[in-house]
């Protein structure tokens, strides 16, 4: 009898470590991959992205009506034409690197999160797929050519997007997916006003790139909170270009005669002790130019791991 329930034992113990060793293991998430945009005007937009901040227009192999800007050869802003009845949304979907799509496609399958039957492959070698955040933000993600084409952008303000910003309603109900599933880290969080939360960072699982939740008051889920504007939503949906000196890329840009179009009077140093200045595409959505490092003390929160870099 004690042989028999060792041996049971024994059995549920080897089926416990095969199902442990065949579960899905999360691939990396090497940091931002882009941000992707509507634009209403696409004359205007691709101005502002090639003659003020310089990116490299290159064609887009995810959407044939679409068109990214380059920053890098693994990082850029994709602007597609505004859908009919978009209202004031600006932001198609935010994107992460990732070293293994269809990887990351099965894990996140395996943790019950509805995922597309197959990854979509690009005439450039790369791998994506798309899912809905907790509260229905797009998120994408990325699997770059194994040799991606060298971007030349001898004239682009900033070469790394540090993060992107993205509308958040109810930040535990968000850290859920991006902090509890895909094992993002606390990076810093702060507000405008002492004891009051309004922005949390927390840096991809295996970069120093970050994801911003811009937080707004109301019920968590999709849809914009009444009284939205297409500014201010343009001012939380975000991309962040990092540079040494703040200062610095904004003397380049007016020297160049290239800075027009909305953006801050001068740079500022934001809560979290760095340098910034902010600047808008022609549908207002929000470019900011931030200081890899602080020059200041921040505010309201350590910073919790090392920043990004050039």
């Amino acid at each position: 009898m004690y042989l028999r329930v060792l041996t049971a034992a024994f059995a549920v113990a080897l089926t416990f470590a095969a199902a442990a060793q065949t579960a899905p293991v999360r691939p990396k998430i090497t940091g931002i991959s882009h941000l992707a945009v509507y634009t209403s005007d696409a004359a205007a937009t691709d101005h502002y992205y090639r003659a003020t901040i310089g990116a490299v227009k290159v064609p887009d192999p995810e959407n044939p009506k679409g068109v990214r800007y380059a920053f890098n050869d693994v990082q850029f802003v994709e602007v597609l034409p505004l859908p009919t009845g978009s209202g004031i949304n600006r932001l198609d979907h935010v994107a992460l690197n990732t070293d293994d799509a269809e990887g990351m496609r099965k894990y996140l399958a395996a943790k019950s999160w509805k995922t597309p039957a197959s990854v979509s492959k690009g005439a450039d070698g790369s791998r994506w797929f798309s899912v809905a955040d907790p509260e229905d933000n797009k998120v994408q993600f990325v699997q770059p050519a194994r040799l991606p084409k060298t971007v030349a952008a001898p004239n682009v303000i900033g070469r790394h997007i540090i993060h992107v910003g993205i509308l958040v309603r109810d930040r535990t109900v968000e850290d859920t997916f991006y902090r509890d599933l895909l094992g993002f880290r606390p990076y810093w969080w702060g507000g405008m006003k002492e004891g009051k939360v309004d922005w949390v960072s927390q840096q991809t699982p295996d970069s120093h790139d970050w994801l911003e939740y811009m937080l707004e008051s109301g019920a968590s889920g999709p849809g914009l909170p009444p009284n939205m504007t297409q500014r201010l939503l343009g001012v939380l949906d975000h991309v962040s270009v990092g540079v040494a000196s703040v200062d610095e890329a904004q003397k380049t840009l007016i020297a160049g005669n290239r800075l027009s179009g909305v953006h801050d009077d001068s740079p500022k140093t934001g809560r979290d002790g760095k340098r910034q200045f902010n600047m808008y595409d022609p549908d207002q959505v929000r470019i900011e130019l931030m200081n890899f490092r602080a020059t200041e003390k921040p505010c309201c929160s350590p910073f919790t791991a090392d920043g990004p870099a050039e």
